[in-house]
C-alpha cells in the first residue's frame, strides 16, 4: 500500500479525534470550537509541524464542498415553526444588511487606511458574510428567543450567495477584466437568488415524497439519500447559473420539515457529516495561513473589525429590521452576535486565485479579524442576552416522535421518549385518545420491554412504539404533542398539538 496515503489516512484520523476532544474543552469553557480547529491547522502548518501548504485553489474548492455540508445541516435541523415567522427579517438582513454594511466597511477603508473604493468595497464584501457553521454551533447551545435566532440562521445561510457574486465582480474590476455594470450585477444576484430558491425548494418536496413512498434496503441509506438531495440542489442550481448556496439551505430546510422516515438518524448523520467538514476546512485554513505575517496584519484587522461590530452590523441590522416588529433589546443582540467564521476566510481566498494585487493583505487581514472577534463574540454572547433580559427559559415539553415507513402495509412505525417534564407522565395508554388505526404495541420501561394493556401507564422516560395507518399518523404526533404539553384533558384546555411557535 501506498505509504504517503498511510500516512495521510494516519493524520486525518488523529486530527478528527483531537478535533473531537477539543470540541469538549470549548464547551467546556465557551469558545467557539472553531478556533481551535483553526489553532491545530496552524499547529501543524509551516510554524509548527513544518507542513507546507499554499494551494489556494484547491482551498477553495474543499471550501465550498465543505460549506455546501454545512448548509444542508443547517437546513436540516432548522424547524420550519421558527423560520416562518423569520423569513422576513432574515431575507432583510442577508440582502439589505450585506448592503449597508458592505458601503460603511468599504468607506471606513477608505477614509482610515486610504484604499480605492473598490478595493474597500472588496474588503467589505469579504467581512461581511456571517458564517453558517458558527452561528449555528453557538446560538442553538443559548436558550434565545426561537423567531430572533431563526432570523441569524436563515441570513446566515442565505447572505453567502450575494456575497460570493459580489466578491466575484470586484475582483474582475481590481484585474483590470471588463465587469459588468453595477445594475447587471444587482439583477444577476437577484435572478441567482430566485432561481436558487425555486430549485431547491423544489427538489426538496421532490426529495421528501420520493423518500417517504420508497422503501430503501438499507435503512442507513436514508440518511445517504437526504444528504444526496441537498447535494444535488447545490449542483442543479449552480449548473443553471443560480445561487447553490441558497438551493442546497432550501433544500434541506423543506426536507429536514417533511416527515422523513428514519429522521433521528438522517439528522444524526447530517450533524456529524456537518461537524467533519467544519474540522477539516478550518484545519485547512489554519495550514493555509502564515502566522509571520499576521502580526503587521493586526491593526488593520482591529479598524476594520472594530468598524464592522460597532458601525456597519449595527446600522445594517437597524436598516433590514426597521420593517418589523422586533424588538429593541432583540435588534441589539442581533448585531452583536454577526458571528465570523470559515465563510469570510474562504472568500478571502477568491482574491487570491483571481490574482487581484494586494490579495494577501486581505487575507491576512480577515483571518486575524475572525479569530479576534470570534473571541470577543463568542463568549460573550450568552452575558450580553442575559444583561439584554432575552434569554428565555428551556422548557422541553414536546415528545420527538421519528417515523419509519412500513410500505406493504400502508402503514407507519413511530417511536417516542417521554421526557422528564412531559405531562404524559401518569397517562393511561387509552387517555391519549389516539386515532381508531393507531396504537402502542410495545413500551420500554428501564430497559425492559413489555407489551402494553389498557391498564398500562407512561411514565417519564419511557419509550414507546406506535403503529398507525399513513393518513392517521400526522393526527396520532398532534394528539402525542398535545397530551405532553395540556396532560389528559389538552382538548378541554384548548391545545391542539401544534408544532410549537414560542417566541
Amino acid at each position: 500500500m501506498n505509504t504517503d496515503v498511510t500516512l495521510a489516512l494516519a493524520v486525518g484520523a488523529l486530527v478528527v479525534l483531537v478535533s473531537a476532544v477539543a470540541l469538549r474543552v470549548a464547551d467546556r469553557i465557551g469558545l467557539p470550537s472553531l478556533l481551535l480547529y483553526l489553532a491545530l491547522g496552524v499547529a501543524l502548518g509551516e510554524a509548527g509541524a513544518g507542513v507546507q501548504f499554499e494551494d489556494v485553489g484547491l482551498t477553495q474548492t474543499l471550501g465550498v464542498a465543505a460549506l455546501v455540508v454545512i448548509l444542508a445541516e443547517g437546513g436540516l435541523t432548522t424547524r420550519w415553526t421558527d423560520v416562518r415567522r423569520a423569513i422576513g427579517p432574515g431575507i432583510a438582513l442577508a440582502t439589505i444588511g450585506v448592503v449597508v454594511s458592505v458601503a460603511v466597511v468599504a468607506a471606513v477603508s477608505v477614509w482610515l487606511l486610504h484604499t480605492t473604493w473598490l478595493f474597500g468595497l472588496l474588503l467589505g464584501a469579504v467581512v461581511t458574510s456571517t458564517d453558517a457553521a458558527a452561528v449555528f454551533a453557538t446560538l442553538r447551545r443559548l436558550p434565545l428567543p426561537r423567531r430572533m435566532a431563526a432570523a441569524l440562521e436563515m441570513e446566515s445561510g442565505l447572505n453567502d450567495a450575494p456575497v460570493i457574486l459580489l466578491v466575484v465582480a470586484l475582483s474582475e474590476q481590481l484585474t483590470g477584466r471588463d465587469g459588468e455594470p453595477w445594475y447587471l450585477v444587482l439583477a444577476t444576484i437577484l435572478g441567482e437568488l430566485a432561481g436558487g430558491s425555486l430549485i431547491g425548494v423544489a427538489l426538496g418536496y421532490g426529495g421528501a415524497w420520493l423518500l417517504h413512498r420508497t422503501a430503501l434496503p438499507l435503512a442507513g441509506f436514508y440518511p445517504l439519500a437526504t444528504v444526496a438531495l441537498c447535494v444535488l440542489a447545490f449542483s442543479s442550481a449552480s449548473l443553471l447559473h443560480t445561487s447553490g448556496f441558497v438551493a442546497v439551505y432550501l433544500c434541506g430546510l423543506v426536507l429536514g420539515n417533511s416527515a422523513l422516515p428514519h429522521r433521528a438518524g438522517t439528522i444524526g448523520f447530517a450533524e456529524g457529516l456537518a461537524s467533519l467538514a467544519q474540522i477539516g476546512l478550518f484545519v485547512l485554513l489554519g495550514l493555509l495561513v502564515s502566522p509571520s505575517r499576521l502580526v503587521g496584519a493586526l491593526p488593520s484587522a482591529l479598524l476594520i473589525g472594530g468598524a464592522l461590530l460597532l458601525l456597519a452590523r449595527p446600522l445594517s441590522v437597524l436598516a433590514s429590521l426597521a420593517w418589523f416588529r422586533v424588538p429593541l433589546s432583540q435588534q441589539v443582540f442581533i448585531s452583536w452576535a454577526g458571528l465570523r467564521g470559515a465563510v469570510p476566510i474562504v472568500l478571502a481566498t477568491f482574491p487570491i486565485a483571481a490574482a487581484v494585487p494586494d490579495a494577501l493583505r486581505v487575507f491576512d487581514t480577515v483571518f486575524v479579524l475572525v479569530v479576534v472577534f470570534t473571541v470577543i463574540q463568542g463568549w460573550s454572547l450568552p452575558a450580553v442576552a442575559r444583561w439584554l433580559g432575552i434569554a428565555t427559559p428551556v422548557t422541553p415539553r414536546d415528545v420527538n416522535v421519528e417515523s419509519a415507513p412500513l410500505d406493504e402495509l400502508g402503514a407507519e412505525l413511530m417511536q417516542l421518549r417521554v421526557p422528564e417534564n412531559s405531562r404524559l407522565h401518569g397517562v393511561y395508554l387509552p387517555e391519549l385518545r389516539l386515532p381508531e388505526d393507531a396504537a402502542v404495541v410495545l413500551v420500554v420501561r428501564d430497559g425492559k420491554p413489555f407489551v402494553p394493556d389498557e391498564n398500562t401507564r407512561l411514565m417519564r422516560g419511557d419509550q414507546a412504539l406506535l403503529v398507525s395507518s399513513r393518513a392517521s399518523r400526522a393526527e396520532a404526533e398532534r394528539r402525542l404533542r398535545a397530551v405532553s404539553r395540556a396532560g389528559r384533558l389538552a382538548t378541554w384546555r384548548g391545545e391542539t398539538g401544534r408544532a410549537s411557535e414560542v417566541d
